[in-house]
């Protein structure tokens, strides 16, 4: 029953994540957020509501490599999220269609990632009022970064560009901005009650198979509470909403160093990070190259080859497959 429990809250979730991004697309020619914006904030926030209940629910109940395999995990799910479409749609070019100050947030999440990096290697034993110092040290970078890139200069909105409109147009569209705003709220509740089932159900799979709970977390689980991103990438990009395709994956990825780090003082056995499988520095390295990849997907200048725009994604691909095979293997 914990598979079919899981598959379960697996589609509840995938429902609620294509409503969320009707809704937000809704918000963002509505109100005066742009794309990136709710992208970056909104539907990253709300589409990362099942990292926070999974993890929050493996820290509560001791289970430290699901709860910080499942944040890691979801960032490495995600880019490659990004890397995929991009690639299949190659010839529409998303990343160098997406808005430069989408940069801002992939460099704090590169930050972000490093100080992940040297706390998994490190494994800092200390602790400030119960919480381990790594936490406090990524909760501030979280913290200041987010501050310094909403003083930093933007660019004008005619700079930004969208995909063109050959899609189906948004079914939600009639909606007034206050009902796509209660709706998205309404939809978030729903994808926070399928990320605690998916927790619970995922633990209990991991005991079952005995494939053991780094794998499960790293893998399993976050491909699953990634799902909302994924769909909310393949939604944005139906609308032509580039900037909220992007900005969803990007912002999640940032959003999730800030859970992993708050997933801290839930967890009672002690610092978290020091708490794991070594196997998680795989998966944290393979995030850490894939961002510069997709950093350098953002920054290459137009150019005329196809082939030569899509390397950096078939790239990011391939690494997915990579860290997700030597984890398994370590």
């Amino acid at each position: 029953m914990a598979f079919v429990y899981f598959i379960l809250a697996a589609i509840v979730t995938v429902f609620a994540a294509v409503k969320l991004s009707q809704y937000a697309d809704v918000i963002s020619e509505k109100t005066s957020m742009g794309g990136m914006m709710v992208g970056t904030l909104l539907l990253a926030g709300a589409t990362s509501l099942p990292e926070i209940s999974t993890s929050f629910s493996a820290a509560a109940i001791g289970n430290a490599d699901i709860a910080v395999g499942n944040m890691i995990g979801s960032n490495l799910f995600n880019l490659f999220i990004l890397a995929a479409f991009d690639f299949l749609l190659r010839r529409r070019r998303i990343l160098e269609r997406a808005s430069r100050d989408h940069i801002y947030t992939l460099f704090l999440g590169l930050l972000l990632t490093v100080l992940v990096i040297l706390a998994l290697w490190l494994r800092l034993d200390a602790s400030i009022l119960g919480i381990g110092l790594d936490a406090w040290i990524i909760a501030l970078a979280y913290i200041f970064g987010m501050l310094a890139i909403n003083k930093l200069p933007k660019s004008e909105p005619a700079a930004t560009q969208s995909l063109p409109q050959t899609e189906p147009a948004n079914p939600s569209a009639s909606l007034s901005a206050r009902a796509a705003i209660a709706r998205f709220i309404a939809a978030a509740i729903i994808i926070l009650g399928a990320g605690t089932a998916l927790s619970i159900t995922g633990d209990q799979i991991a005991v079952i198979t005995g494939i053991g709970s780094s794998f499960i977390g790293s893998f399993l689980i976050a491909a699953t509470t990634s799902l909302p991103e994924a769909i909310s990438v393949f939604v944005a990009l139906r609308l032509s909403n580039v900037n909220m395709a992007v900005g969803a994956v990007l912002g999640s990825n940032v959003f999730n160093m800030i859970i992993l780090a708050i997933s801290d003082p839930v967890y009672t056995a002690g610092p978290i990070l020091s708490a794991v499988s070594n196997s998680h520095l795989i998966i944290a390295v393979g995030v850490l190259f894939m961002s510069l990849l997709v950093l350098y997907s953002l920054l290459q200048k137009k150019t005329i080859s196809n082939f030569k725009y899509a390397l950096p994604s078939a790239i990011v691909i391939l690494i997915y497959f990579i860290a997700s095979y030597l984890n398994f293997t370590y």
